[in-house]
């Protein structure tokens, strides 16, 4: 990895805003993409039904289950050959180096979390949505990450997917060999006025886990 420290990070970020002559801040902003900067993959999972489970149950009850989520999500980025960028409220950030990996691991989480599922009480079953996006990102590792591609990612993942969904960009999509035949679905999006072009897996259809 090329990343190097948090504090030189910011560090950056203060001299660029503290510099009103544009060349330093192009100078600033070249560290920043040569030191930070990685083309991946952006994977962002989010747990659904927390306002529901925390009002009848508690905060405790959720947390129990977002650590649950952590455990199980965490060596499958690892198995696809992605790394976790960071844990947040009950959301999961990762990075790939390309778009069908972060689809398989995605895939991979909803079977594992439905299986799962088979044998917990229904208030205690894990429900995922997932957003992936492929583009030039800033990342500090493990803590991280900045960029169009962690927003639309986020988005799709956290406002605009259902529970069992899967959303990739078109983009991202498009990056995938046609010839492994992954089945999708098109859709426009909109949140927040943006448009997303973008696809839902049918991953349900059949097994489609490949590296």
């Amino acid at each position: 990895m090329k990343t190097k420290s948090s504090r030189q990070f910011h560090d950056l970020l203060l001299k660029y805003s503290q510099t009103d002559e544009p060349e330093k801040r192009k100078k600033i902003e070249k560290v920043l993409w040569e030191h930070y900067g990685q083309e991946r993959a952006v994977f962002v999972l989010d747990m659904s039904g927390f306002s529901r489970l925390t009002r009848k149950y508690g905060i405790v009850h959720y947390l129990s289950m977002v650590r649950r989520m952590q455990l199980t999500s965490e060596p499958i980025v690892r198995s696809f050959d992605g790394y976790m960028i960071k844990f947040e409220a009950d959301n999961c950030f990762a990075a790939f180096p390309t778009p069908l990996q972060a689809v398989n691991a995605a895939i991979a989480m909803q079977h594992a979390f439905d299986a799962a599922n088979i044998i917990t009480e229904d208030d205690l079953d894990i429900h995922i949505a997932c957003g992936v996006d492929y583009g030039r990102i800033l990342v500090i590792e493990g803590e991280d990450c900045f960029g169009e591609a962690v927003n639309r990612a986020s988005k799709m993942g956290e406002d605009v997917a259902r529970a069992g969904e899967i959303l990739v960009t078109r983009e991202a999509m498009q990056m995938i060999p046609a010839a492994l035949a992954i089945k999708s679905h098109e859709v426009t999006l909109s949140v927040s006025g943006l448009n997303i072009s973008a696809h839902v897996i049918d991953f349900r259809a059949e097994s489609q886990a490949c590296k």
